[in-house]
């Protein structure tokens, strides 16, 4: 029983930091917007943030499914965007051997220089796309239309076990 109690409390804290992390751009924008930036009264700028957390939370108890949504997004966009277009964008920006001799950085030569940088970089994009967009994508698509008939705008329980519908009475 505390060890269970110690496990849902961390996660509860590791989801506020990680809310906190990713409202914080969110919270500047929106502080500048209203001119108080730089003001020093943490009370006033909690009050401005609240106009910015309320709908966020009212989306999260809407669609308490979002998890499944974020696998197959994560598994379909994030596998491009972190490793597949900047792997692709190094080798393209380094194909011409000037582009190569004009670096300012060199790749080092434990990598095998230019050519091996080369090849680790086609090696991360081969296997993401086939790992991360390929299998991820397939078992978060099959995970996703496993679950969508438990979805449900403000589900009073989210993938509950099903209870059996009530049997007509027999005489």
């Amino acid at each position: 029983m505390h060890q269970r109690f110690i496990i849902y409390t961390s996660d509860a804290g590791m989801q506020f930091i990680t809310f906190g992390f990713a409202c914080t751009p969110l919270y500047f924008v929106w502080e500048k917007l209203l001119r108080i930036h730089n003001t020093k009264s943490l009370f006033q700028r909690a009050l401005a943030r609240l106009p910015v957390v309320i709908p966020i939370w009212f989306l999260a108890i809407i669609f308490p499914f979002f998890g499944p949504i974020n696998s197959t997004v994560g598994s379909l966009l994030v596998s491009f965007t972190v490793y597949i277009i900047p792997a692709m964008a190094h080798m393209v920006t380094f194909a011409p051997s000037t582009a190569r001799e004009n670096a300012v950085e060199r790749p080092p030569s434990f990598m095998g220089g230019w050519v091996g940088h080369y090849c680790i970089n086609l090696f991360v994009v081969g296997w993401v796309l086939i790992v991360g967009f390929g299998f991820g994508g397939w078992a978060s698509m099959v995970n996703f239309v496993r679950q969508i008939d438990t979805f449900g705008l403000f589900a009073k329980c989210y993938q509950c076990p099903r209870t059996a519908p009530p049997q007509p009475h027999k005489a």
